[in-house]
């Protein structure tokens, strides 16, 4: 995300712009844009019925950081509507709500990985680079709690026409990753990814490249041997360009260490 048109703070979001945030009439286009929004104006607005017990309850949590009030207002959703709600989520305009619509599926009890994965599935594809993001943190205690299978099943996403997709399946198991908590088993046994990162090495997407390097980028705060290895070996055995600028993302803090 960056500043973009809105400017860099909160007080630079024009009113009405701001007012149409809140609305649900049209998505946010920076990362201040995003942590401007108002959750209770926009609650109400996209959950009318949801009940003012909740719209409260998200009023009071106003000064909140917005991955707690992401999972805050996902289980009030999901305490009044289930997940019902993440069908008529889904279509709205407001890439916020269908963040919600991610979370509430992270909320959901007595779902197995598999199950959960194919709910989140559609917004992991979003258009939307919020929507994107927010899915994989939505699921991703549900990949450490089982990360062996999330393995397993996102191995399969790597060979999805989608970009998106394929980013996910790198994304949602980095080692360390943005706004989120560390898998500390991928942290010391980053080989365990390998069915994941292969079939990615030389991945035609910009946006999959990224991931992956950021991904091995992560491993080598914990296993620089093992990372500079493997990119040997790659660079061995493919010679695209693509998969040079993943072994030139991930060697860059070991590179800058000399």
């Amino acid at each position: 995300m960056s500043a973009g048109r809105s400017g860099k703070r909160v007080a630079d979001i024009e009113p009405a712009r701001l007012a149409l945030l809140n609305a649900g009439a049209v998505e946010v286009a920076t990362l201040t844009e995003c942590l401007a929004v108002d959750f209770a104006a926009l609650m109400r607005a996209a959950l009318p019925e949801i009940g003012e017990d909740a719209i409260t309850t998200m009023q009071q949590a106003a000064g909140e950081g917005i991955s707690r009030r992401m999972a805050l207002a996902a289980r009030l959703i999901h305490e009044r509507r289930g997940l019902a709600a993440v069908g008529e989520l889904r279509d709205r305009v407001s890439d916020t709500a269908r963040g919600w619509a991610c979370f509430t599926i992270g909320a959901a009890e007595d779902m197995t990985l598999a199950a959960r994965l194919a709910a989140i599935q559609p917004f992991s594809d979003d258009h939307h680079f919020g929507v994107r993001e927010w899915s994989w943190m939505a699921v991703r205690p549900h990949i450490t709690a089982d990360l062996d299978n999330a393995i397993a099943l996102l191995a399969g996403w790597t060979a999805e026409p989608s970009e998106r997709l394929r980013r996910f399946a790198s994304e949602a198991t980095r080692p360390r990753g943005v706004w989120c908590t560390h898998l500390g088993p991928l942290r010391q046994q980053p080989e365990k990814a390998l069915p994941i990162l292969e079939p990615l090495r030389d991945d035609p997407a910009p946006y999959v490249q990224d991931s992956v390097g950021n991904w091995l980028n992560d491993a080598s705060k914990d296993r620089p041997d093992w990372v500079q290895t493997l990119c040997a070996r790659w660079s061995a055995e493919s010679t695209t360009p693509a998969t040079a600028q993943i072994c030139k993302r991930a060697l860059r803090s070991i590179n800058r260490k000399g």
